[in-house]
């Protein structure tokens, strides 16, 4: 995520090098609009997030302020630091009546717990941007019954993916701005009614990466 804040319900900065005796460090300068949304330092790629839960925003903000978020209560609750887990569950179960139950009507979907609703939303990426799903309660009871090792959730800041993969689904739980990542991708590569294969490489190039970065719980 570069600049601009992404809608949390529609859709690591690296170290300087050694420092010189006597000399100031300079600061590394950022592109135009690279830079913390809390205190205007220079960020770069793979920079950290924080969730606004007043806005239901995700800021990009430098190491520095993220870490201040990292405590739970800190600046009263209002602002949380999105973690970096990712984790695959190999014995995910979801059978096709559950998918249906779940009212989905594509591939992918994820799921987060909204702390200002008390309940867990359900997303899917589309040509539009990130769009709800009806979740019913009994539906998501279903869930968390059938697979209790990923449902362990850290409300607002991490989410279950789910993607029908073949026969079955692969389950992921990850960062809930790798989730927006995703509705980006979407967004900038579908064509036409079926997203057309520019669309299903990246999302495959996507899965490809979460599956490289998670661990077995």
């Amino acid at each position: 995520m570069t600049s601009g804040l992404r809608r949390f319900v529609a859709p690591q900065p690296e170290g300087a090098g050694p420092l010189v005796p006597g000399a100031a460090r300079e600061k590394p300068k950022a592109a135009p609009g690279e830079a913390c949304e809390m205190c205007a330092e220079p960020i770069r790629d793979g920079h950290s997030h924080v969730v606004n839960l007043d806005s239901r925003q995700i800021m990009c903000t430098c190491r520095a302020c993220w870490l201040l978020f990292t405590h739970q209560g800190a600046a009263g609750g209002r602002y949380r630091a999105v973690p970096d887990r990712y984790l695959f569950d190999s014995g995910f179960k979801l059978g096709d009546g559950a998918w249906e139950e779940l009212q989905i009507p594509v591939r992918v979907a994820f799921f987060f717990h909204n702390s200002d609703l008390g309940k867990v939303a359900a997303f899917y990426p589309s040509p539009a941007g990130a769009t709800e799903s009806l979740l019913s309660l009994e539906a998501w009871a279903g869930v968390v019954a059938a697979n209790p090792v990923m449902t362990d959730l850290a409300p607002d800041v991490e989410a279950l993916l789910v993607r029908r993969a073949g026969e079955g689904f692969e389950c992921y739980l990850v960062p809930i701005d790798a989730c927006y990542e995703l509705v980006g991708l979407v967004r900038m590569h579908w064509k036409g009614f079926d997203g057309g294969e520019e669309a299903w490489a990246a999302i495959d190039q996507f899965f490809d990466a979460v599956r490289d970065r998670s661990r077995v719980p």
